[in-house]
């Protein structure tokens, strides 16, 4: 008869994780489940349901090995009868059939869950079951949702910086003599470079982890299962071991960590990594410990193969921002996720879902993202969000999008940056302004714009960028609100300038844009 029963969710594969303190194997089980629900709740990249698939059942094995009992559910490639639908349903339907061997457990112990509904849906499940449900604290992260609250007490505003620096202090990262080293704690200018005319040039490619055997039954599960969902997995090479995960971050310390600062908010049309980590789904899945990243990226740098403005902008977006988006979900969860600020009403297009667009930019990037489920943190930002929040899309549906489409996608760190940074939707709790921009940011970034027909210059007429009249209509559209903004002051200004005249032709010409690409997805 098991005494406690841990449940192991799929973005909590870490052997050392606080659900395993006090783990006896002679009297303890795990218990894990592959449930539809979780691909299907929003609309999942195949790319995204094989990592946690393939990882999990890594996991499994890695447990067993070690002489854990691990009670695993596994899906079949077509749906069986009476199939548990959801991981309550599975949780049910498991302590259901130890009861009838006379096992039941006498508490179920699992890390508080990396989204609001799997949490609820557990202790809901626990209740009716008549079980207590232990929920420990994420040691995973370097903060804690209840610190980030005694951060976020009495402040009219909550900003990263000030959120960031006592972690530095607190964990004695990139600091010498009590002071941040390089002489200042961030180095954000500096990492805003483009790429030449010329292109980036020889890119050094990250490391590959072809499918084995495990992954390659998943692969081929994901194909039959979910044959209509989006994506593609012929080119599926994701880290989902702990030792895959540490050899992708050696190779991107060693190889791309010197020119990622430079070049991180870069963009270049067929090259989708460039000089990224390719780090974070092994990091949410909790196959990889941020500590061990912002240790090997800081020893690269006192070790001088990396220079301060890269070692700082990456570390910051680990230790930093990761930690930072954590805190708001949790901070503002359930409400948050119901946020529309700007009033966006207008359904997702079609094109988000099938790349098929004659702007450039957008073509490269959601096609990029179905072919690999990755885009990096840019493409994201100021292309894929850009547009959306431009064109007035109910943040709702992109948050949908966001969740669906990426490998690394887990809704603590999905949700804050859809509906806070990339469409403003909760009014400036996660950015102080409205990240719109015009064609010129993109053209500025990429080489996109010299293979699309529109200029981003133009705002009117045939070859307008429809980034650029979007974003003069956006302005225009949303002048009263954004107007106590400072940090619009000097975009507002210049949508002033223009007469209503050009402001109208403006304004007809996004409204044929929104009739002609408001095709609901």
């Amino acid at each position: 008869m098991p005494r406690n029963l841990l449940l192991v969710l799929g973005d909590q594969l870490d052997g050392a994780s606080a659900a395993f303190d006090g783990f006896d194997p002679a009297v303890d089980a795990v218990w894990m489940a592959e449930v539809a629900e979780e691909s299907e709740h929003v609309w999942t990249h195949k790319a995204r349901i094989a990592v946690f698939l393939s990882a999990m059942r890594h996991f499994r094995e890695r447990l067993r090995e070690r002489g854990i009992s691990v009670d695993y559910r596994e899906l079949k490639p077509s749906k069986a009868a009476r199939e548990p639908a959801s991981l309550a349903e599975a949780l049910t339907a498991s302590i259901k059939a130890f009861g009838k061997a006379r096992q039941s457990p006498e508490r179920l112990i699992v890390v508080e869950p990396g989204e609001w509904r799997v949490r609820e849906s557990l202790r809901d499940a626990a209740d009716r079951l008549g079980l207590p449900l232990e929920i420990r604290s994420d040691r995973h992260f370097f903060s804690t949702p209840a610190a980030f609250a005694e951060h976020a007490a009495g402040r009219k505003q909550l900003r990263l910086e000030y959120f960031y620096r006592p972690l530095r202090k607190q964990f004695d990262v990139l600091m010498e003599r009590g002071e941040p080293a390089g002489g200042a704690w961030n180095f954000d200018a500096a990492n805003r470079g483009a790429f030449p005319k010329s292109g980036p040039g020889t890119l050094p490619q990250p490391v590959s982890f072809p499918p084995d055997a495990v992954t390659r039954e998943v692969l081929a599960l994901v194909e039959s299962r979910f044959a209509e969902h989006p994506g593609r997995l012929e080119r599926f090479d994701w880290p989902v071991t702990p030792e895959d995960a540490k050899a992708a971050l050696t190779d991107f310390i060693t190889h791309r960590l010197p020119s990622f600062g430079t070049y991180q908010d870069a963009i270049w049309t067929g090259e989708p990594w460039l000089y990224h980590a390719r780090l974070s789904a092994a990091m949410n899945l909790k196959l990889l410990n941020p500590r061990d990243v912002v240790t090997a990226a800081e020893e690269a740098w006192r070790d001088g193969a990396a220079g301060i403005e890269s070692t700082e902008g990456f570390i910051r977006q680990v230790l930093g921002w990761r930690e930072y988006v954590r805190g708001v979900y949790w901070q503002f969860m359930p409400e948050y996720e119901k946020r529309n600020h700007l009033g966006a009403e207008l359904p997702l297009p079609s094109l988000y879902w099938t790349g098929d667009t004659e702007m450039a930019c957008l073509r490269d990037a959601v096609g990029q993202t179905l072919e690999y489920g990755y885009a990096h943190h840019i493409q994201r930002l100021m292309v894929t969000g850009l547009f959306a929040m431009l064109f007035g899309v109910d943040p709702a549906e992109v948050h949908r999008w966001y969740l669906a489409v990426y490998v690394d996608a887990v809704e603590w760190v999905e949700l804050p940056n859809t509906l806070g940074m990339s469409q403003y939707a909760d009014g400036g709790v996660m950015a102080s302004k409205p990240y719109c921009a015009s064609g010129a940011y993109i053209h500025r970034m990429s080489n996109a714009c010299r293979q699309c027909r529109f200029d981003p210059k133009q705002a009117v007429g045939p070859k307008a960028c429809p980034f650029t009249t979007l974003y003069w209509d956006f302005l225009a559209r949303h002048r009263t609100l954004l107007g106590s903004n400072q940090r619009m002051t000097m975009q507002l200004k210049n949508v002033d300038r223009k007469d209503a005249s050009e402001l109208a032709t403006i304004r007809r010409e996004a409204d044929t844009l929104r009739e002609n690409l408001a095709v609901p997805s």
